[in-house]
């Protein structure tokens, strides 16, 4: 019987014993009463001003070592809110719910791939340039074409350096600056890729000072798209040409563009010095090979003028020919050589009557100190020869030749004396300070614009009738005609440049009438908008307005009808071009009329991420490049391949470059499409 109340272990099995279950019993109600007292003790904590909560204790209670907290209830670390404040927003990821590639806080992105400036001092104030921007009369808007490496960008840097506190040419390195080829690719590929403005207080020879803003294009064909985007904002063209090279292919475009746009055109014949240091050639050939240039030109916009119907010339007489040579920082026109002359003989003459006679076949009779137009007995040359091109040949071969001695009594005689220390330089800075010394500012340039190009308000008219889809007897439309401030709001955006991270887009465009400002909320009209069709529009606020000065910016807060401005915070809608309006307005808005492009993309490649993860980045990244290349075109076929359509290989491979280390940072296969 008691072998059956254990089992083989020894354990008891049997019956409970009566002593057992008395214990069990004193045993419960012992906790009981524990747990009462806790519980008692923990309500008088909590009406207490030191009351505990749980395992982190109060200064204020005691008995610590006989206080019971449970498991559940204990608090071992404080919370995000006690350590880091209300006011700080916390959050709790859940683990591993991010790649181990992405950071929690990601850094904040800044991609080198600008050229920025520290000193962007200029020689006058930006009250007087702001001054001169809300007049209009004296506004000329003009956009420099031409032919690649026919000079255009340091043509630039001669004006910038003649208005700002900056040196564009390193006299140690002997190299340009180049200032308005912002991007570091286009420092490494010595081309413009993208056109780039600057605002700049020119005066006249009258020391008038006007506001010109200039556009800086490409001279490559495949960006020609950059050129078109800049005379949609232009009032006029200056076309440059190489004076040894000629016309070339692109600046036939240049020239075909700028009539299609119903802008006038002047021209500037740079790198006259090339005649003389490289091809040698005698003043009385370098006259001939001015004058074909010139012929050439004409009849280009002669051709491209049968279908607008108004014909212009380019005549040095007329004063919408320029000189020029950028390398050595001089230019100028027969006007402006004449008025040389006379500032120093001192001779009271007419300077105007005098430069119709430098050009052409005049000759200048030293019998009867008059012109004629047949050459003299005493066999003198042409007028242009003599009195212009012989003292440039004269400063240029003596200047290279390094006579100390002639240099100085050949300037002494076009009043200009120089340092010792300036002859200890090289050859071409001292070449650039004396024919800067000489020429002096670049007056002549000046009055060409001024008395050729109309001003912002002179060619409102013309302008708006050309790009605006509107009805003439519309409000609107007088007042864009009138350049009225007080009238609707209308902008022109044809450019957008991308933020120092690539993140977003900043507008570029031109006010035609109205006032925007700061904090203004407009309406972005795309170019799929109609009055009858409003899909293609949004509402976005304006957060800043700059004046674009290549490499920096000058911050405004309104601005003006005849102004180019670079606009923040309403790029997100627009895809090539846009018009910005009222918000609220009861007239019907049209939109300013698309980029007409004088070529097509006719290249085809196609894209593909290594990663098929970050296509989504990819994506977006090709998004960013059709809003940053007018003409490029992103689509995606029926196979789902994503295909970027551009004008060249050179155009391709600057968008994949940009593609791949600016606007979505991953590495990107290209593909010829079948």
């Amino acid at each position: 019987m008691e072998d059956s109340m254990y089992d083989e272990f020894g354990n008891y099995i049997g019956p409970e014993i009566e002593s057992d279950q008395e214990s069990e019993r004193d045993n419960e109600d012992e906790e009981l009463n524990d747990r009462s007292d806790d519980d008692g003790a923990a309500s008088e904590g909590e009406q207490g001003p030191g009351a505990s909560n749980g395992w982190l204790m109060s200064k204020d209670d005691v008995d610590m070592d006989n206080q019971v907290v449970l498991a559940e209830d204990k608090k071992y670390y404080p919370t995000a809110e006690e350590v880091y404040g209300e006011e700080v927003e916390t959050l709790v990821m859940d683990e591993d719910e991010l790649p181990l590639e992405t950071p929690i806080i990601k850094p904040v992105r800044n991609l080198k791939f600008e050229l920025g400036v520290k000193d962007s001092s200029t020689y006058v104030s930006t009250q007087f340039l702001l001054g001169l921007m809300s007049n209009p009369s004296l506004v000329r808007n003009v956009a420099l074409v031409g032919h690649l490496h026919h000079g255009k960008t340091l043509f630039m840097d001669m004006l910038i350096e003649q208005t700002h506190h900056i040196s564009t040419f390193d006299e140690k390195s002997e190299k340009h600056m180049r200032y308005t080829d912002t991007r570091v690719d286009e420092q490494e590929r010595r081309i413009s890729i993208k056109a780039v403005p600057m605002t700049l207080v020119l005066e006249d020879s009258n020391s008038k000072s006007y506001l010109c803003n200039v556009m800086d294009t490409p001279g490559h064909s495949n960006f020609s798209d950059e050129m078109t985007a800049a005379l949609r904002l232009a009032d006029g063209a200056v076309l440059i040409v190489d004076a040894a090279e000629g016309v070339m292919v692109n600046t036939e475009r240049a020239i075909r563009h700028a009539i299609q746009e119903c802008l006038p055109i002047v021209l500037v014949i740079n790198k006259v010095d090339r005649l003389i240091t490289e091809l040698k050639l005698p003043p009385k050939d370098a006259y001939h090979k001015l004058r074909h240039t010139i012929e050439i030109v004409n009849s280009h916009i002669t051709a491209a003028s049968s279908t607008a119907g108004t014909v212009q010339v380019v005549d040095p007489v007329l004063g919408n020919v320029c000189f020029a040579s950028a390398t050595a920082g001089w230019s100028f026109t027969l006007q402006s050589f004449a008025k040389l002359y006379v500032k120093l003989h001192g001779i009271p003459f007419d300077a105007n009557k005098f430069a119709s006679r430098l050009w052409g076949d005049y000759y200048f009779d030293p019998d009867t100190r008059a012109f004629k137009k047949k050459q003299p007995a005493s066999g003198a040359e042409r007028s242009f020869v003599q009195f212009v091109l012989e003292p440039l040949y004269k400063i240029y071969s003596q200047v290279v030749g390094e006579h100390k001695k002639s240099v100085e009594a050949t300037l002494a005689e076009l009043g200009v004396t120089l340092s010792n220390a300036a002859y200890r330089l090289n050859v071409r800075p001292l070449l650039r300070l004396a024919c800067s010394a000489v020429f002096g500012t670049a007056t002549g340039f000046t009055d060409m614009l001024v008395q050729h190009i109309p001003s912002a308000k002179a060619a409102a008219a013309r302008k708006v009738e050309h790009i605006y889809a509107g009805m003439k007897d519309s409000s609107i439309y007088q007042a864009m005609e009138e350049c009225d401030p007080s009238g609707p709001l209308m902008v022109n955006v044809t450019k957008l440049y991308p933020k120092s991270d690539c993140s977003v887009f900043d507008a570029f465009g031109r006010v035609y009438s109205g006032e925007i400002m700061t904090g203004q909320t407009v309406r972005v009209l795309g170019e799929g908008y109609s009055p009858d069709d409003e899909e293609d529009m949004t509402v976005k606020e304006v957060t800043k307005i700059w004046v674009y000065q290549s490499r920096y910016r000058i911050p405004i807060s309104r601005a003006l009808p005849g102004a180019w401005v670079l606009i923040e915070g309403v790029d997100a809608s627009i895809m090539k071009t846009a018009t910005l309006c009222n918000q609220n307005y009861v007239e019907d808005v049209y939109i300013f009329r698309p980029l007409q492009f004088n070529t097509l993309p006719v290249v085809k490649t196609a894209t593909e991420p290594l990663n098929p993860s970050e296509l989504p980045k990819m994506v977006e990244g090709l998004r960013k490049i059709s809003k940053s290349y007018p003409l490029a075109i992103t689509k995606v076929e029926e196979s789902g391949e994503h295909t970027i359509l551009g004008t060249g290989e050179l155009y391709l491979d600057s968008i994949m470059k940009d593609l791949r280390e600016l606007y979505s940072e991953v590495e990107v296969k290209v593909m010829l499409p079948p």
